[in-house]
């Protein structure tokens, strides 16, 4: 296991850890959440910078690294729909969209398929998706609007990241 590949697990301990955090009855509890929170997002950066800098590069990494991803995003969403920050409905599309990326990723690799690499669009809907989260966190204006725009960015990015599973494994 390399390095990028243990800074994804270390961003999978991310997720309960930030649970933890953010249900806590600390007055401090939404500046603890949004430093695990901040600590997953700079985790991912390094974790792929590294993998292309230096070709550590896996088929490991490429399938756990969008899970931690999805996952983190998930339990922060989850988080939020509980304290009632954001709608049931934008969760329900963030859901749909999240497990509809991991089961097809899981289609095609239990397939003996290939996975398609983080692509511009994915990591950028990924960012846009932190910064929707932070504004969540921290109760800004209009953040659950923001979120609704970085949904359709998601779902735009998502047809393409199909296009590239199909293109790449159907011939």
């Amino acid at each position: 296991m390399n390095l990028p590949n243990l800074l994804t697990m270390l961003r999978f301990g991310c997720i309960p850890v930030y649970g933890i955090v953010f249900f806590s009855d600390s007055p401090y509890n939404m500046l603890y959440a949004l430093l695990v929170l901040t600590l997953a997002g700079l985790t991912d950066i390094v974790d792929g910078y590294l993998a292309r800098k230096f070709g550590w590069v896996t088929e490991l990494g490429s399938m756990l690294d969008p899970l931690a991803d999805k996952l983190m995003m998930l339990a922060v969403i989850l988080s939020l729909v509980i304290d009632e920050r954001v709608s049931w409905w934008a969760t329900a599309l963030l859901v749909v969209r999240e497990a509809g990326m991991i089961l097809t990723s899981l289609f095609w690799v239990s397939r003996g398929k290939k996975t398609v690499p983080a692509m511009f669009w994915g990591k950028a809907t990924t960012v846009l998706m932190y910064l929707a989260l932070v504004a969540l966190l921290l109760r800004w204006p209009h953040a659950e609007l923001l979120l609704w725009g970085v949904l359709v960015v998601a779902f735009g990015t998502s047809i393409v990241y199909l296009q590239r599973f199909r293109a790449l494994n159907v011939k």
